[in-house]
């Protein structure tokens, strides 16, 4: 049972590095060519997320509007996503290490 859980949690994370946007986008941001850029990025989109959190919120205090929910999540999570990108660059361009492999 263990061996399918895992086989199955790999499998979704699979699919979601491939083929979700910001996964895609932090993942290039990770990148030789995109760590010089990771910074300014990683601060612009973080900002647009956390305000997307905030309107997500708005709508989700509204009656029969609950599953806004979800995207408070989703955006609150792509902002953390990136905010830790922020702190990773430096550390990342310091250190000499151009790539992290994800996994």
């Amino acid at each position: 049972m263990l061996t399918l859980l895992w086989n199955f949690s790999a499998a979704i994370r699979g699919c979601l590095r491939e083929y979700m946007p910001t996964n895609r986008a932090a993942d290039w941001l990770r990148s030789p060519r995109g760590l010089k850029w990771a910074i300014p990025v990683a601060i612009i989109v973080t900002t647009a997320y956390l305000g997307l959190t905030a309107l997500a919120i708005d709508f989700a205090a509204r009656p029969g509007f609950g599953w806004f929910n979800v995207l408070v999540l989703l955006f609150f999570w792509n902002a953390v996503k990136f905010a830790w990108m922020t702190v990773l660059a430096p550390a990342m361009w310091l250190s000499g290490r151009r790539e992290i492999t994800p996994g």
